[in-house]
């Protein structure tokens, strides 16, 4: 009997260990907003709770679209990602292995602020896992392919820019996301691959050695290609939301 209920524990153990043990990341939220606005729709709308759950979900799904399926694959010095809330401006930004979300941003959020919520951690855990060339890559394209995972995840809002809008390849954010969406159209797994490498270093190369057109080559057909999809004279407004 002592036999069996010690085998019985160790494959519970072992069940445990291959359940958590290849995630092997914690999740932290801190709510410092206080009884603002922000501060009190956080914790009516959205909790510490749901909060905790998206860290973990939006890492599994990053590591999915970047095919980031071993711990050799990742950011080995991310063993932990603290989410905290906080009353400041803009909307959020990322720092080594902490997400700072603005409160005040919540309180004013006039449409689904847990949507939104969700849209804006998917697009800063981005910032915590990608590679970035050590430093090297344009800003516009590290911000795209953050849009680019919150584009995949359904999690796009009503206000970006339609497909074929913008002025610059690298133009940032959802610009360079659907300039992107195009690209991996044209690749599956281009953006994972083009993530892969880099690691070590960007050259603009990485676009011709992966779908055998420069970037502005790719830039001028994914702008033709969307011409003939608007009409004449449509006005879209652009909301403009600094992430950083």
């Amino acid at each position: 009997m002592a036999k069996h209920m010690l085998l019985i524990s160790s494959l519970v153990i072992l069940s445990t260990i291959t359940r958590h043990g290849v995630h092997a990341v914690e999740f932290f939220v801190t709510n410092n907003a206080g009884n603002s606005a922000g501060g009190i729709r956080f914790n009516d709308k959205i909790g510490v709770e749901y909060s905790r759950q998206t860290l973990k979900s939006a890492t599994d799904f990053i590591w999915t679209i970047f095919q980031q399926n071993t711990k050799a694959d990742r950011k080995e010095s991310v063993q932990n990602v603290t989410l905290i809330i906080e009353n400041g401006n803009g909307v959020a930004f990322s720092s080594n292995s902490e997400i700072h979300l603005n409160a005040n941003y919540l309180g004013e959020y006039s449409s689904d602020v847990k949507r939104e919520f969700t849209g804006v951690i998917y697009h800063e855990m981005t910032h915590i896992w990608q590679w970035n060339g050590k430093g090297q890559a344009p800003g516009g394209l590290i911000e795209g392919i953050a849009d680019f995972v919150r584009l995949r995840a359904d999690l796009a809002p009503s206000f970006w820019v339609q497909p074929g809008q913008g002025d610059r390849w690298d133009q940032g954010y959802d610009v360079t996301a659907l300039f992107l969406d195009y690209c991996n159209s044209l690749r599956d797994g281009f953006v994972a691959d083009l993530n892969k490498k880099m690691r070590e270093e960007y050259d603009s190369g990485f676009f011709v050695e992966l779908l055998g057109k420069t970037v502005d080559q790719l830039w001028s057909d994914y702008k033709a290609q969307n011409e003939t999809g608007h009409v004449g004279g449509t006005l879209y407004e652009c909301v403009a939301i600094l992430y950083a």
